[in-house]
């Protein structure tokens, strides 16, 4: 089936919209990192498995202290704070939204910037980095192939770069595609959603030797309910939620959590971790 690309275009503007929009939505069903949780356990708790996810992208890195490290896609910065903490490393992020951006800059780490930039068109120079990643944010990316190359051209020789991302199962059926997965890209504002095996082609296009590849896609599926069950309580008590659902410009995103929830469970969708690294 290839790469799959909703039938509405989406682009850095509309994706910037759609996080703006729903930036107390998401905090508030989300939390601040705004990702995927990974349980090893199944007893852990949502936040534990939040910070799960982020301390597996620090291992696969190896990062150690004094790197400089990029977040691309950092969203409110949460994921650049911990590991800049915990690995004693300096991070510089991208965002698309200025309410990220807002957000990061009223909880400030040393050694943490935010910059509210299209990563498509960053002025990092190059072979500045140690190492970067990108957690759930490539798929936000309109021209997939220059995600890579950027990354390729901003990381040094030795440099590795982590990605984890949703992905839609090779050879989906059209049933499929038609009915959860191009409807995920149009209300997540994803301008497309590709395989494992386009992302491993478009990472060796740009330079990159994959180095692992694990589908962990059990171990973060539990994240949709968990929001439902979290947006459900908020829009049934707490009338600003309501509200803002309601009249939200992208409220199409709340109608992908059952759809992200079926695609997880029937197989459709995929959560991959790729890590690379430039020779």
């Amino acid at each position: 089936m290839g790469v799959i690309v909703p039938d509405i275009p989406q682009d850095a503007v509309a994706v910037a919209d759609h996080y703006d929009d729903l930036d107390p939505i998401y905090r508030s069903v989300w939390g601040d990192h705004v990702h995927h949780g990974l349980w090893a356990t199944g007893r852990e708790t949502p936040g534990a498995a939040v910070e799960a996810l982020v301390d597996t992208v620090g291992d696969r890195l190896g990062l150690m202290a004094g790197q400089e490290c990029v977040d691309i896609g950092c969203g409110y910065g949460s994921t650049a704070r911990r590991l800049a903490v915990t690995r004693s490393v300096r991070v510089t992020g991208f965002t698309l939204s200025a309410e990220q951006a807002h957000y990061a800059a009223a909880h400030p780490v040393p050694g943490v910037g935010i910059q509210v930039q299209d990563w498509l068109a960053n002025s990092l120079p190059d072979a500045s980095a140690d190492a970067a990643w990108a957690i759930e944010s490539s798929e936000h990316m309109v021209d997939k192939p220059a995600f890579f190359a950027e990354a390729h051209r901003v990381l040094a020789p030795g440099g590795r770069f982590v990605v984890c991302a949703w992905l839609a199962e090779t050879n989906a059926s059209r049933w499929k595609v038609r009915h959860l997965l191009e409807p995920i890209c149009r209300e997540g504002r994803l301008p497309s959603m590709g395989t494992r095996e386009d992302y491993e082609a478009m990472a060796t296009a740009a330079g990159f030797t994959v180095a692992a590849y694990e589908d962990v896609s059990r171990r973060v599926s539990r994240t949709w309910p968990i929001c439902a069950v979290r947006l459900l309580k908020a829009l049934l008590v707490d009338p600003r939620t309501r509200r803002l659902a309601l009249g939200a410009r992208n409220r199409g995103a709340i109608l992908s959590i059952p759809r992200l929830i079926l695609a997880y469970r029937i197989g459709a969708m995929r959560y991959g971790i790729f890590t690379l690294s430039k020779a």
